[in-house]
C-alpha cells in the first residue's frame, strides 16, 4: 500500500486526519474518533520513511532533516488535497495529514448565521475566526472568502501555510500566496501586500507578535482583513492580542482593536445526533459598548455583554449549544461536557 492509497482511503471515509506512526497501523480520525485502517499492519520505521519521503522533494527533505518539522500541501490530482504536518518522534519519522475537501463549503452548510454575513459585506475592518486546533477555522474562513468571491468585485490577498483550499476565481481576483515558496514570512508579506492593491486580504494564522500587529495595521488601513487565532472564546481572544505586545504598547493596541475589530466568530465541533459533527459557535460583534469595554481593559465584561446582545446577532457559547440541545442537533451528555455553566 502506498502513500496516495493511504490518501484515498482517508477521503473516502470522510476522515478529518489520516496519521502515520512507526509501529502502529495507520490511523484516521473520523468524527472526531481514532480508528486503525482496517487491515493494515503496524508500521515499520523503514516503511514510515518510505511512505512519507516519497511526497517531497530533496530539498524539502533536506529542509525537515534540519528543522525536524515540515508544514506541506499535497495533492492527488483530480481527487483531494491535503494540509499536511511532517515531524520526529522518538527519532522516528512522523506523519499528520489533514483531508482538505475539493469542494469548498457554503456559509449556508456550514451554520453560520446572518450577522456573519452582514460582517463580510463591510469594506473594511478585521474578523477573527478563533477556536482550537481541528475545529474547522480554516473551513469557516475558505467559506467566507468564497462568499466575497462571488459578491464583490474585489482583489482578494490569501497568504497561508501552507495553500489549503483552492479558489476559482469569479467575481473577485484571489492570489493565493503560500509560505515558503510565495513569500519568506507572514510578517514580511504583510508589510508588502499593501503594494498589491488589495481589498480583502486573508490571514492564515496570527502566529505572532509581528504579524498580529501588522494584520491590526491593515484593518485600521481601510481594507477587510480575515484571520485565525488558537483561542477559545472572544474575551479570550482580545486578551491574546492584547498580551502579545509589550506592556508600553498595549494601550495602543487597545485603541487600535477598539476601532478596528468587526467581529470574533469562536467555534468548535461537537458529535452531532445520528453520526458527523456540528459547530458550536460564540459571536462577538464590536458594538460601541464592545469597543469602549476594549479601550478601557474591562474585558471581563464582554461575556456579559455577548450574553444581552442577541438583538444585533451575538450569542455566546452556551447559548449556542442549548439552541443545539433543543433542536435535537446534539445529545444532552455532549451539551453537558462542553457548557461552562450547568444552567439551561
Amino acid at each position: 500500500m502506498n502513500i496516495n492509497d493511504l490518501f484515498k482511503i482517508a477521503t473516502k471515509s470522510k476522515a478529518s486526519d489520516l496519521h502515520i506512526i512507526v509501529g502502529k497501523p495507520p490511523i484516521v480520525r473520523i468524527d472526531g474518533e481514532l480508528r486503525n485502517i482496517p487491515n493494515t499492519e503496524n508500521v515499520s520505521r523503514a516503511e514510515a520513511e518510505k511512505l512519507i519521503f516519497s511526497i517531497i522533494t530533496e530539498k524539502q527533505k533536506a529542509k525537515f532533516v534540519e528543522e525536524k518539522e515540515l508544514d506541506i500541501s499535497y495533492e492527488i490530482t483530480g481527487y483531494s488535497r491535503y494540509r499536511v504536518n511532517l515531524h520526529w518522534e522518538k527519532d522516528n519519522v512522523g506523519m499528520v495529514a489533514r483531508v482538505i475537501s475539493s469542494t469548498i463549503p457554503s456559509m449556508e452548510d456550514l451554520g453560520l448565521p446572518p450577522v456573519v454575513h452582514r460582517l463580510i459585506e463591510k469594506q473594511q475592518g478585521l474578523i477573527l475566526i478563533t477556536g482550537p486546533t481541528g475545529c474547522g477555522k480554516s473551513t469557516t474562513l475558505a467559506a467566507l472568502v468564497e462568499r466575497i468571491n462571488k459578491i464583490r468585485f474585489a482583489n482578494i490577498i490569501t497568504l497561508e501555510d501552507p495553500i489549503e483550499y483552492i479558489f476559482k476565481p469569479e467575481k473577485s481576483i484571489i492570489k493565493q500566496r503560500q509560505l515558503g515558496t510565495d513569500m519568506t514570512t507572514f510578517g514580511n508579506a504583510l508589510k508588502h501586500v499593501l503594494r498589491q492593491d488589495p481589498n480583502v486580504i486573508m490571514v492564515g494564522e496570527m502566529r505572532d507578535l509581528e504579524t498580529i500587529g501588522a494584520t491590526i495595521t491593515l484593518a485600521e488601513t481601510g481594507h477587510l482583513v480575515l484571520a485565525t487565532l488558537h483561542t477559545h472564546n472572544a474575551a479570550q481572544t482580545i486578551d491574546r492580542i492584547i498580551d502579545v505586545f509589550p506592556p508600553h504598547q498595549q494601550a495602543q493596541v487597545r485603541l487600535q482593536l477598539s476601532m478596528s475589530l468587526s467581529g470574533v466568530i469562536s467555534q468548535r465541533l461537537l458529535p452531532k445526533a445520528g453520526g458527523g459533527r456540528i459547530a458550536a459557535r460564540e459571536i462577538l460583534i464590536n458594538t460601541p459598548a464592545v469597543a469602549n469595554i476594549i479601550r478601557e481593559n474591562k474585558i471581563p465584561q464582554i461575556k456579559t455583554v455577548i450574553q444581552t446582545s442577541a438583538d444585533v446577532g451575538m450569542f455566546s457559547m452556551d447559548q449556542n449549544i442549548n439552541e443545539l440541545l433543543k433542536n435535537n442537533l446534539i445529545e444532552e451528555p455532549i451539551a453537558m461536557a462542553h457548557l461552562t455553566s450547568t444552567q439551561k
